[in-house]
C-alpha cells in the first residue's frame, strides 16, 4: 500500500492534469476517504503550492492559474524505475552518448534518493547480471536520434549522408518507418527513395540528417523490428549457407534465430495430413549468410538433429574435422 508521501505526490500529479477535481474522485484515485484527501490538501497548502477550493455542485480541488512546479517531481518508485532505466541502458550500452550523460543524470537523482532506496538500489545492482554483452556499441549522436524520430512520427522524408561498411559515402532520401535497437546498435529501417526498395542503416554510420518537405504513406507489411531481423538474415556476406534439418521450427529458432538465418519447408515434404500436428518435426530448408563458417558445427552439433548440408562444401568438412575432433577426443577419455 502506498505511503502517505506517495498519495501526497500523486494528488498533486491529478491537480497539475488541470481541471477542478470533486474530493469524490480524489478520493477514489488514491484509494483513502474524503476527509483524508482533505487532509493531504492542507499538506501541500503548508508546503506554499496554491491548492484553490471551489464551492458549488461541481465543486473541489484545483491548482491556481498560473502556478508552475518544480521542474523534477518524482516518488521514491518513480525516483528508482527512472534510475535503473538509465543503469540498464548504461550496461547494454543502448546510449547516445558516451555515459556522460547517463552517469550526471544517475548522479543527479541518486542525491534527491533517501538513503534507504539508495542503499536497497545499491544491493541490486550488485545482484543485477546480464546474459549478452553487445560488442562494440556505438552512440548515436541525440540530435539525429531525435530527428530521424520526428520523421518517423510525421511520415516525413529525410535527407541522410551515410557511409557503408566499404567506406563508400552517399547521400540518400529516406522514408523511415522505424528506429530499432538490436545487439547494442541502432538502425533505422525505411524505403530508399533512389533505389525503390527497402533498407536498413546503422545510425552510427550517418553522418547527417536533415527534414524534406513533403509526406509518405507507411506500407501495410512486418513491425520495423521484423524489417530489419529479416534484413540481418538475407544481407550479402561471404558465405551462402544452405542446409535441411529436420526438426521443429522452435528447435531451430533456439540455435538459429530470425535475426541470422530463415526458415522454409523442404520443397520435397509431404503434405501434412489431416490431423496431423503443424508443429511436429520435419524437414526444413535453413538458409543463411555469414563472413565466417567456424562457428557453424558447434551450432549444428549442439541442435542434436539429422542434417544435411547442400553447400557450401567447406562446411562439410569444418564439421568432419569437428566430428573427428571429438572422437578423438572421446576416446583419449
Amino acid at each position: 500500500m502506498p505511503r502517505p508521501t506517495g498519495r501526497v505526490l500523486t494528488l498533486l500529479e491529478l491537480l497539475q492534469s488541470g481541471g477542478i477535481r470533486t474530493v469524490a474522485e480524489l478520493a477514489d484515485r488514491l484509494g483513502v476517504e474524503g476527509r483524508t484527501v482533505r487532509r493531504y490538501v492542507e499538506q501541500l497548502v503548508d508546503l506554499d503550492v496554491p491548492v484553490e477550493s471551489v464551492r458549488g455542485r461541481y465543486g473541489g480541488y484545483r491548482l491556481a492559474p498560473g502556478y508552475r512546479l518544480p521542474p523534477l517531481m518524482l516518488s521514491d518508485d518513480e525516483a528508482l524505475a527512472v534510475l535503473l532505466g538509465l543503469v540498464t541502458g548504461r550496461r547494454a550500452e543502448l546510449t547516445t552518448t558516451e555515459r556522460t550523460a547517463n552517469e550526471t543524470a544517475s548522479a543527479k537523482i541518486r542525491r534527491v534518493l533517501p538513503q534507504r532506496i539508495a542503499r536497497r538500489l545499491d544491493s541490486l545492482l550488485e545482484a543485477l547480471a546480464f546474459t549478452e554483452q553487445p560488442g562494440e556499441p556505438d552512440h548515436p549522436d541525440a540530435e539525429l536520434l531525435l530527428t530521424l524520430a520526428d520523421a518517423v512520427r510525421h511520415r516525413r522524408p529525410v535527407s541522410i549522408r551515410y557511409t557503408d561498411r566499404e567506406g563508400r559515402r552517399s547521400e540518400r532520401t529516406l522514408h523511415a518507418y522505424g528506429i530499432v535497437a538490436h545487439g547494442g546498435r541502432w538502425y533505422v529501417t525505411g524505403k530508399d527513395a533512389q533505389v525503390g526498395e527497402d533498407r536498413t542503416f546503422r545510425l552510427d554510420r550517418i553522418a547527417d540528417a536533415r527534414t524534406l518537405p513533403g509526406s509518405f504513406e507507411a506500407p501495410e507489411g512486418p513491425a520495423p523490428t521484423e524489417r530489419v531481423l529479416s534484413g540481418f538474415a538475407t544481407a550479402e556476406y561471404r558465405h551462402e549457407v544452405t542446409v535441411r534439418i529436420h526438426g521443429t521450427v522452435e528447435q531451430i529458432r533456439a540455435r538459429l534465430p530470425a535475426s541470422v538465418a530463415s526458415l522454409e519447408a523442404y520443397e520435397t515434404e509431404p503434405e501434412h495430413e489431416p490431423g496431423q500436428d503443424p508443429e511436429a518435426e520435419r524437414w526444413l530448408r535453413v538458409e543463411l549468410r555469414a563472413e565466417r563458417l567456424d562457428w557453424l558445427p558447434p551450432v549444428l552439433a549442439a541442435l542434436d538433429r539429422p542434417f544435411v548440408i547442400e553447400r557450401p562444401a567447406e562446411l562439410r568438412d569444418l564439421v568432419i574435422a569437428l566430428a573427428d575432433r571429438l572422437t578423438s577426443n572421446a576416446r583419449r577419455a
